[in-house]
């Protein structure tokens, strides 16, 4: 997908009503310092579109992004962070969960974990929310540069095992130094959402 233009224009907080868009929904979800913030600008080819912060959890709203008029990326706060009170993660995690459950346009959930670690009990309970609402989450593995080449797919294996992956679930290892993994969000968007083949405008 070719970027042309990106707009934030509507932010939920807990008590606010979800939008009714008419477009297309790609939401994205992971644990607080999983790299949300950077896959997100990455993907939309800005610097400082989504904030990065040296403190997790900053993301406290549900942000939707217009693409070209075209495409709303959704970016879900990031849950797990501990010194969230336990009341603030419940509240995060019921909006979270609405969202997923309300969604008439939402088309694929993508849920990020850093290819470094084993999945957390957050991570593994999130994978289940999601399978739970219908969706088959495309599993996004973050820090790609953080790890060696010949420690790939081990990784992915971890990923595999510990969250119990789905048969057929897609992976796709993502850097936000490299910018690896950018294009196959892309594709995988424009195949499965808009019905592209590989290398259609």
């Amino acid at each position: 997908m070719v970027i042309k233009n990106v707009e934030l224009e509507t932010v939920c907080g807990i008590t606010s009503r979800l939008p009714e868009n008419e477009k297309p929904e790609i939401a994205f979800a992971g644990k607080s310092n999983v790299g949300k913030s950077s896959l997100i600008n990455a993907l939309m080819n800005r610097k400082s579109l989504a904030r990065i912060s040296a403190t997790p959890g900053k993301t406290q709203t549900i942000n939707f992004y217009n693409i070209n008029q075209e495409l709303y990326l959704v970016d879900l706060p990031g849950y797990g962070y501990a010194k969230v009170s336990e009341k603030e993660k419940i509240a995060w995690g019921k909006m979270i969960e609405r969202y997923l459950h309300e969604s008439k346009q939402l088309r694929a959930v993508f849920l990020l974990i850093d290819i470094r670690h084993d999945p957390s009990a957050n991570d593994k309970m999130m994978y289940e929310w999601i399978l739970n609402q219908g969706y088959q989450p495309v599993i996004i593995a973050t820090k790609l540069d953080k790890i060696k080449k010949s420690q790939i797919q081990k990784q992915l294996k971890v990923l595999r095992q510990g969250l119990g992956l789905v048969n057929g679930t897609t992976i796709i290892p993502f850097s936000a130094q490299t910018k690896q993994g950018r294009d196959e969000i892309w594709q995988f968007v424009d195949r499965e959402v808009f019905g592209k083949e590989d290398g259609e405008e």
